[in-house]
Order: structure tokens, then C-alpha cells, then sequence
């Protein structure tokens, strides 16, 4: 049932992003964030398919971040890429509202919605999410960074080629309308604590380790049953929460798990195995 549900939030995911494509952003020649953003681009100054050369821009991000990241998360944003493709050619683009600013509007709460969906299960709609959540697995800071400096050089390149200023501002209000609902629906980047009690430490510990975090193991004892458990600590973030529910419920259904916001922490947080 989980699976079902994934794939129609998937499915229901990339319709949602494709209507903001095809209805408000592209019908005005507007930009959407990421890598789309670069297809939509390179597609009004050569008259070039927008699908195929989404599904291109994206190919070698997807290979990177499938060697770098891990497969549930890579293999989400593989399907998502390849139905908003598909979408977007069984979808015709058409003019839904006259005003570019409402179509900057709505566009850009239409793809941040979808895209936040995609998030909440684990997933991206590829492009630019993977490269930035690669490089914060990296460096620490935040997502929004990276994201907010590759689409400002977007933009600037529309303003600049077009002689159209207010073009690449409605660009911009679109994907930052995108940025604040993806943080609504999904909050990037923000780190958080699991406390794993479990009495299968070693079988956890294997799997927790696939994720490129440190787990930290401390020795405690039931108050009512006064049996010995296990308490394994990590800090991780948002976009991995969803993978480490996956692998604790796939290990010990019966695993009790209290997940709290973090603050601040000191010393090394990104490990790479």
C-alpha cells in the first residue's frame, strides 16, 4: 500500500508541475527553477523540443547523483523526470491567464507544490535538488543557497539575451513563490536528531550506516520492563528523514524512534563513507 500511495503521490507530483510548465510559465516564456529552467531557456532562443531537452539536461545529473546518492532517491527523481517528459508532450501548452505576473504566480506555486510532494517521499523532480543536495552532503550550508545562485545565472542570461528585464524578474518571482512553498511542504535542509531504541542493535547499525551519517550507540534500560536496549543516536536532515524511516521500520517495526529538531551542532556532521 505504501508503494501504491508513493507512486500516485508521484504521479499526482509531476501532473502538478507539468500544468505549471505548460499553462502559466511557458505560454509567457517564463522560467522555471533548475535544470528546467535551462531547457525552457534554451528552448525559446532555438525553437528546440522543451521536453526532449529537459530529459537530456537531466540524464548526467541522474547518473551522478545515482553513483553519489543512493538508488530509492535517484530512482524517484528517474521516474519523475521521465513522466513530466512525457506530460509535457501530452500536455499542450496553452495561455491559460493573459497576465504574466499571474502566470508567474501561479506557475511558481504549481511547481512548488509538485516539487514539495516529490520531497516529502523521499524524491526530487531532479535537476538542480540533486546537484545541490550533493554538494551539501559535502559542504555545510544550506540548500537554498546553492539552488538560489544556479538559478540567479538563469536568469540573468534571460534578462540579458532577451533585453527583457521583466521577463527574468516574473522569472524570478516564480521560482521564489516555488521556494516558499517547497520549504511549506518540505522543509530543506534542516537538520534533525533520531533517537533509535531498538534491541536489534547490530542489524540497525547496518543499516543506518548506508546513509552518510555517523550513529552514535548508548546503553539504556526499559523503566517499566527493566530489559537492556539499545539508543542509537544520529543527526541527519529533512531530505534524508523519509530514507531513514524506511530503513528502521525495514529492520524493526517494533523500534521506538523520537525525532526532534536540532538547533545547532558543533564539530563534524557530514561523514562520507
Amino acid at each position: 500500500m505504501r508503494k501504491l500511495s508513493d507512486l500516485l503521490l508521484i504521479l499526482i507530483g509531476n501532473i502538478i508541475i507539468t500544468i505549471g510548465f505548460n499553462w502559466f510559465l511557458i505560454p509567457h516564456k517564463l522560467l522555471s527553477g533548475g535544470v528546467s529552467g535551462v531547457a525552457m531557456l534554451v528552448g525559446y532562443f532555438t525553437d528546440w523540443s522543451i521536453p526532449l531537452l529537459y530529459f537530456l539536461f537531466n540524464l548526467p545529473i541522474i547518473i551522478w547523483g545515482l553513483i553519489v546518492i543512493g538508488r530509492r532517491f535517484i530512482m524517484i527523481s528517474v521516474v519523475s523526470v521521465i513522466l513530466t517528459t512525457w506530460f509535457m508532450g501530452l500536455i499542450p501548452a496553452e495561455e491559460i491567464v493573459h497576465n504574466s505576473i499571474l502566470a508567474a504566480v501561479s506557475g511558481g506555486v504549481l511547481v512548488g507544490l509538485g516539487a514539495g510532494i516529490l520531497l516529502r517521499i523521499g524524491g526530487s523532480s531532479g535537476g538542480f535538488d540533486i546537484v545541490g543536495l550533493i554538494l551539501t552532503r559535502r559542504y555545510d550550508f544550506p540548500l537554498g543557497t546553492v539552488l538560489t545562485v544556479l538559478n540567479a545565472i538563469v536568469i540573468i542570461i534571460l534578462g540579458y539575451k532577451n533585453d527583457n528585464w521583466d521577463l527574468a524578474l516574473n522569472s524570478m518571482l516564480a521560482i521564489y513563490l516555488a521556494s516558499l512553498v517547497i520549504d511549506t511542504v518540505h522543509i530543506r535542509h534542516i537538520k534533525v536528531t533520531a533517537f533509535i531504541v531498538t534491541s536489534k542493535k547490530q542489524e540497525m547499525l547496518t543499516c543506518l550506516l548506508r546513509l552518510p551519517r555517523g550513529v552514535t550507540v548508548m546503553k539504556a534500560e526499559g523503566a517499566y520492563s527493566q530489559g537492556s536496549q539499545d539508543v542509537l543516536m544520529t543527526v541527519t536532515t529533512k531530505y534524508e528523514l523519509a530514507e531513514l524511516k524506511r530503513l528502521v521500520t525495514g529492520v524493526d517495526a517494533n523500534a521506538f524512534v523520537n525525532i526532534v529538531e536540532t538547533v545547532g551542532i558543533w564539530g563534524k556532521f557530514n561523514r562520507l563513507d
